[in-house]
């Protein structure tokens, strides 16, 4: 059972994403927190497996909460579910530990299948947000750091930005998953990035679905 944690200042939002979890067989909502401060907080008591974030609260705010959640519980996976999609709020919840990006324009299905995949160690970037990502560091710092990479590598890296997760990744290229796990481990070790969310940051900010070479 997937133990999950809301985190969000608006009541009918809490109360609709509990809702529709609970009817999923394998995830359970362990508790309900309206602001960051009581966010941290639980997390710290009962170590939820997966916490949905809201950005703009009251309070400390979900940047700040997911950095504290981090520390008090960092076996938590933060996952960024919001309405805002701006450059000084996407970034800075990334570098504070949010494990996924989701927007609450999501379909709860959607939500549900990130929860899962943040048990299987496999992060979602929305689409609008990866783009974020890309045109904060257009102008910026550009080690080529995925020129050390096998074509292979560079094609499971291609994909882990497109925000396939390893089953996909092994159904597209007809190999077997453990492959997959190997190659993933060999690209996040070569790029010196923690894991796939960085690295699919990194694809973004290299632009490397649009360059083929």
């Amino acid at each position: 059972m997937i133990r999950v944690m809301l985190v969000d200042d608006h009541e009918m939002v809490r109360m609709g994403l509990a809702a529709y979890l609970s009817t999923e067989d394998d995830i359970e909502v362990v508790a309900e927190a309206s602001s960051g401060e009581e966010g941290v907080k639980l997390a710290k008591e009962l170590k939820p497996d997966v916490i949905l974030m809201d950005l703009v609260m009251d309070g400390i705010g979900g940047v700040e909460a997911t950095r504290r959640v981090r520390d008090v519980s960092p076996e938590s996976k933060v996952i960024v579910l919001t309405s805002f999609i701006d450059d000084e709020k996407v970034y800075p919840v990334i570098e504070a530990g949010a494990f996924s990006y989701l927007l609450k324009t999501s379909r709860a299905q959607e939500i549900a299948k990130a929860i899962r995949q943040a048990m299987a160690g496999e992060p979602v970037l929305e689409a609008s947000v990866a783009g974020k990502i890309m045109a904060r560091f257009r102008h910026g710092q550009t080690t080529m750091l995925h020129e050390q990479l096998t074509p292979r590598e560079l094609e499971v890296l291609r994909l882990i930005g497109q925000g396939k997760s390893n089953q996909e990744i092994a159904d597209e290229l007809i190999i077997g998953i453990k492959t997959v796990k190997t190659h993933v481990s060999n690209i996040l070790s070569k790029l010196d990035v923690e894991d796939r969310t960085q690295a699919a940051i990194y694809v973004h900010k290299h632009n490397l679905l649009n360059d083929k070479t």
